[in-house]
């Protein structure tokens, strides 16, 4: 598979010949030439209902080339970054809505926070992404990217929508900012995502639900 990442509002568009096989969520596909076959599946129920939480289809798309030089394209649906990550068998945890799509040989499921109360009360750090295996991983970033290679114990604290990727081995936990007036005036909110290394971090500069909080008021009501 050869492919290319453009435009400003980016898109994947990638090419396949025959046999060559790409797949993504339900609905990601923006256009392609007529030579692909398409297979919808579940890789199980409890997988499905899983992906469902995470805000992913419960179906993943197999699409397939039946004839060579066929192309499939895959465009941002929020103005940011899409990622291509070469997987070499490394494990990878990432936000819920970060898959695009990727090789046959790249895996991923939902996972949890290991502390449930924490997730429970920590809102969209709750639900997260795991992707592992071998090939071409494509995700989508909202905003521009910012990469940290943490060292052992070095932290950082972030907002919990700026976490768009991060190595399996980084520590992940949500705590509550200290101090009710903090809390209530400093407008953060209640909760930081403390990411302790060693390992790779990446963090993205616009999160949807920012870019939301700021058109919400904007947006014209029945009164």
């Amino acid at each position: 598979m050869d492919f290319v990442i453009e435009g400003n509002y980016p898109m994947l568009r990638c090419k396949l010949n025959r046999g060559e096989t790409i797949k993504t969520s339900a609905g990601a596909m923006s256009w392609m030439s007529d030579g692909f076959d398409l297979e919808v599946k579940s890789g199980g129920l409890g997988k499905g209902i899983a992906r469902m939480f995470a805000g992913e289809s419960l179906f993943l798309n197999y699409y397939t080339a039946n004839r060579d030089n066929q192309e499939i394209v895959f465009a941002s649906s929020l103005p940011g970054q899409i990622k291509h990550i070469k997987m070499q068998g490394q494990t990878l945890i990432g936000q819920k809505s970060a898959f695009l799509a990727c090789d046959l040989g790249v895996e991923f499921k939902t996972v949890f926070t290991k502390r449930f109360s924490s997730g429970l009360i920590g809102g969209e750090g709750f639900i997260l992404q795991q992707f592992s295996g071998y090939g071409d991983l494509f995700l989508e970033a909202d905003g521009s990217l910012v990469e940290y290679d943490l060292g052992p114990g070095e932290t950082l604290l972030v907002d919990q929508g700026h976490v768009f990727l991060f190595e399996e081995q980084v520590s992940y936990e949500i705590e509550t900012i200290k101090g009710m007036k903090n809390i209530l005036f400093g407008g953060e909110g209640m909760f930081l995502v403390r990411l302790v290394g060693p390992g790779k971090v990446m963090l993205q500069s616009m999160p949807i639900s920012n870019l939301a909080a700021k058109i919400i008021p904007y947006v014209p009501s029945k009164g």
